[in-house]
């Protein structure tokens, strides 16, 4: 081969070579554009702890304000208020989520924002997790919605009775289920008044028993007397008891949470309740509502929750199959609260609330 053919061989062979560095100058072009693309990627990832995680530093806030300012909440829409102040002790079921996802952020800025939230519900509720009660009771009483279309009213007789109340107060009456419940609860309770759907039956004598008006609208079960006032007579003297079943709540998306029936009732019982001369007083019954709830303000201005000041727990008493609030109350004046607990439950749409009282 001479050198010329081997300068022609070498020409082909060069610009194969050439090909190739271009096409190599190209990728490598490519690569540093994909480079560039990767390059914020990569350093947003490698932000500090306080910078990550800000979307979710931003949820617990809002969390935290939402449970500190929830009077603040206006009802003009929807009572959206009362709906939120109803299910408050759930808004803590967010604080694990929102902590699984600093945990996963490494957010150091989530973490810290979690503690408003943590700080303002153990200040609303931590006080119901431990159990405050005490011996000494005086009293035993029990409050209990039987349920109109319960099955089986003479099991529920037994069951109450078997609770050993001394007084015990049943909602939902009804003409075909009031003589099971008369004759069921004759030995254990000797005394008993009922008026329309609420009834007190009592081991100890009852006297000045009247109705109370809670200013009910008209309708298939609306249209009868759902409060009473009544005296039992103790050894210490004189108690006022009140029996109560409060209007139904409703939520749907034209009304949102309609509440008007149980608020004008809430409002006439703290009327009576306020009212009232006997210094000790305790209220029994479904008030279709929590506490916490500020339609329940003229209440609880007057009467302490038994369940809060000596119960164990949150005591939620509706829906029986999984309790989610506390709308049966014990809710007293004038006496101490001992004890308060959650009774079984007796097949009802609601379980039966218990508590113990002394002087």
């Amino acid at each position: 081969m001479t050198a010329g053919e081997q300068g022609r061989t070498v020409t082909p062979v060069d610009t194969a070579e050439g090909g190739k560095g271009g096409a190599g100058r190209r990728d490598t072009g490519a690569g540093t554009r994909r480079a560039r693309i990767r390059r914020p990627i990569r350093a947003a990832s490698r932000r500090g702890p306080w910078k990550r995680g800000l979307l979710l530093a931003v949820l617990a806030l809002l969390l935290g304000l939402l449970m500190l300012l929830h009077a603040k909440i206006p009802n003009r829409i929807g009572n959206l208020g009362s709906l939120v102040e109803t299910f408050l002790p759930w808004l803590g079921l967010f604080i694990p989520v929102l902590s699984a996802g600093a945990l996963w952020r490494r957010s150091a800025s989530a973490a810290v924002a979690l503690l408003l939230p943590v700080m303002v519900w153990l200040n609303l509720f931590g006080g119901l997790l431990g159990d405050k009660s005490r011996p000494g009771g005086d009293l035993t009483v029990v409050s209990h919605n039987i349920d109109t279309g319960h099955p089986d009213p003479a099991a529920v007789a037994r069951d109450v009775a078997a609770s050993g109340a001394d007084v015990l107060a049943l909602v939902e009456l009804t003409a075909q289920t009031l003589g099971t419940f008369e004759k069921g609860l004759a030995k254990a309770y000797p005394y008993h008044t009922v008026r329309g759907t609420v009834g007190l039956w009592s081991r100890l004598p009852l006297s000045d028993t009247r109705p109370i008006d809670i200013m009910m609208d008209s309708g298939p079960l609306m249209a009868y007397n759902r409060a009473l006032r009544t005296t039992v007579a103790t050894d210490q003297g004189p108690l006022a008891v009140y029996v109560a079943h409060l209007g139904s709540v409703r939520v749907n998306p034209r009304m949102g949470f309609w509440t008007a029936q149980r608020n004008r009732g809430a409002q006439a019982l703290a009327k009576a309740i306020a009212a009232e001369q006997n210094e000790r007083v305790v209220l029994l019954g479904d008030l279709n509502g929590t506490m916490d709830d500020r339609a329940f303000a003229g209440l609880t201005s007057q009467l302490r929750s038994a369940q809060d000041v000596a119960g164990d727990g949150f005591g939620f008493s509706w829906p029986a199959k999984f309790p989610m609030v506390r709308i049966d109350q014990i809710l007293v004046r004038g006496v101490e609260p001992a004890n308060s607990w959650v009774l079984p439950a007796t097949g009802s749409d609601h379980l039966p609330v218990a508590a113990e009282i002394s002087w």
